[in-house]
């Protein structure tokens, strides 16, 4: 499976990477008679496919444990769409990189909530930039109570920053495209075309 086409199953069918077969088995029948195409208020026949696709990987021990270990190599690569203009560049940078982080966050949660933290080395990884220019970002969503640290010192989105980051979705359409992708199981994929032709055209002026 090349990178430009790997689906996060777990976060696809929004469930821990830990997930027992029981649990799998009852999100997939959930999930798969919400998105049948038959079903005229909530089908939607990709989703259906990709959740099915999902289902027989992930039920299968010997598929498991393969696409388990593309999963770990993919889990510690940047998120492309953090590579893009919209949050290495100014104050919109700035700003886009606070709805990033609280983005992450708000996946973690809902997928691990038995985990539901990210240390500043995970999101310096996935979002392509040094710890040392997330310190101000951070600094800004903790003073707001969007963040908060657990036992460890990694950080976990609080109900405020949930409320915050639904209110004002809309008009980040960058980071609104993040999370839809989560939802398709594709966050590390989203952005990657955007992130490529900008690369280019960078190597073209230098």
């Amino acid at each position: 499976m090349a990178d430009e086409e790997f689906v996060d199953y777990y976060e696809l069918l929004q469930i821990e990477p830990k997930a027992d077969i029981e649990a799998i088995q009852r999100v997939y029948r959930l999930l798969a008679g919400r998105y049948h195409p038959d079903n005229t208020e909530t089908g939607d026949l990709e989703k259906f496919l990709r959740v099915k696709e999902a289902y027989k990987v992930l039920s299968d021990e010997q598929r498991r444990k393969e696409y388990d270990q593309l999963w770990e190599s993919q889990k510690h690569s940047p998120v492309p769409i953090f590579m893009t203009r919209e949050f290495t560049e100014g104050v919109d940078g700035e700003a886009n990189r606070r709805m990033g982080i609280l983005c992450l966050l708000y996946n973690r949660r809902k997928t691990n909530p038995g985990q539901p933290a990210l240390s500043m080395l995970e999101l310096e990884n996935l979002m392509f930039v040094p710890r040392e220019h997330l310190t101000f970002t951070v600094w800004y969503l903790k003073a707001k109570r969007y963040i908060m640290p657990d036992d460890r010192s990694s950080l976990m989105i609080t109900a405020e920053g949930i409320d915050f980051l639904e209110a004002n979705l809309p008009q980040h359409k960058t980071v609104y495209k993040l999370l839809k992708a989560a939802e398709m199981g594709t966050s590390r994929t989203a952005g990657q075309t955007h992130f490529t032709s900008g690369w280019a055209e960078t190597e073209v002026k230098s």
